[in-house]
């Protein structure tokens, strides 16, 4: 007679059977399909998905993490996520989290700016909003972000950021900038940046003018490593367009003297612009 080996089984010997079947593993990648060919095939978000579904994207990490410390996942629904009624702050006692924040109000709805008005009566200056921002300027940590709406070109004053520098992102209407290194025309679908500390003053050539500001308070903006998607493409650093020198020797009202008597300079340290245009996904 052959021996018998019994058999044990491990894990908990629970009293209620799990009425569900479930996928194994630890940082493993699954994928699952209630109804057959709800995934779509050699793509994530085709224009038309399986079975009439939207596709949406669920984000634990930054688009840009290293593939060992990515978290992403995929729905396939039948209605949009965001598809839904307005939250209602219900007070549950001591369920609500208190933030040490105080005066912080969270809003979970879909929230949005409306378009700031164009200011016809002011300058750049006048027409800077902040809209938001994060860290700290003295610890130089974070950013801000602002809007600015204006609709008269600066006269005899410029500006400059001590906190970091400016990426200005135009959304109506030609800024023709004058800063202590030369002039940048730049439109629409261009952007500029103006690093901390380099004065500078805006006019308004064809109107009314609109847009967008990212203030880097920490470094300097600088492009990503491109690595497999080949070595010319995204932004090429041979598109930045840089000024030449230009200056006026000239006795305005200004507070001080004009900053813009600087006749020659070199360096690394200067306004640019690229023209949205040249932006390359792949080489």
């Amino acid at each position: 007679m052959a021996n018998a080996t019994a058999l044990k089984l491990v894990g908990t010997k629970f009293e209620t059977l799990d009425p569900y079947s479930y996928q194994t593993g630890f940082n493993s990648y699954h994928a699952t399909e209630a109804v057959k060919g709800a995934i779509p095939i050699g793509q994530n978000s085709p224009q038309k998905p399986p079975h009439g579904l939207y596709a949406e994207k669920l984000s634990g990490t930054a688009f840009t993490a290293p593939r060992n410390e990515n978290k992403q996942t995929w729905f396939y629904r039948i209605l949009p996520g965001a598809s839904h009624p307005d939250f209602k702050l219900e007070d549950r006692g001591n369920f609500n989290f208190k933030s040490r924040a105080t005066n912080l109000h969270v809003i979970p709805n879909q929230i949005r700016w409306n378009p700031f008005d164009l200011d016809e009566g002011a300058t750049f200056i006048n027409g800077l909003r902040m809209v938001a921002g994060a860290g700290d300027i003295v610890t130089k940590t974070g950013l801000g972000i602002y809007i600015y709406a204006a609709g008269k070109s600066m006269e005899n004053e410029a500006i400059y950021s001590a906190d970091g520098d400016f990426l200005i992102v135009p959304q109506h209407g030609d800024m023709d900038i004058q800063t202590e290194m030369g002039y940048l025309y730049v439109r629409p679908e261009e952007v500029v940046v103006i690093p901390r500390g380099v004065r500078f003053c805006i006019k308004c050539p064809t109107g009314p003018i609109r847009g967008y500001i990212l203030e880097l308070h920490t470094g300097h903006f600088n492009l990503p490593e491109l690595g497999p998607i080949g070595s010319n493409c995204l932004a090429n650093g041979r598109d930045f367009e840089a000024p030449v020198a230009a200056y006026e020797d000239v006795e305005e009202d200004y507070t001080v003297h004009s900053p813009f008597d600087v006749v020659a300079w070199h360096g690394t340290n200067y306004p640019y612009k690229y023209d949205l245009g040249k932006f390359n996904t792949i080489g």
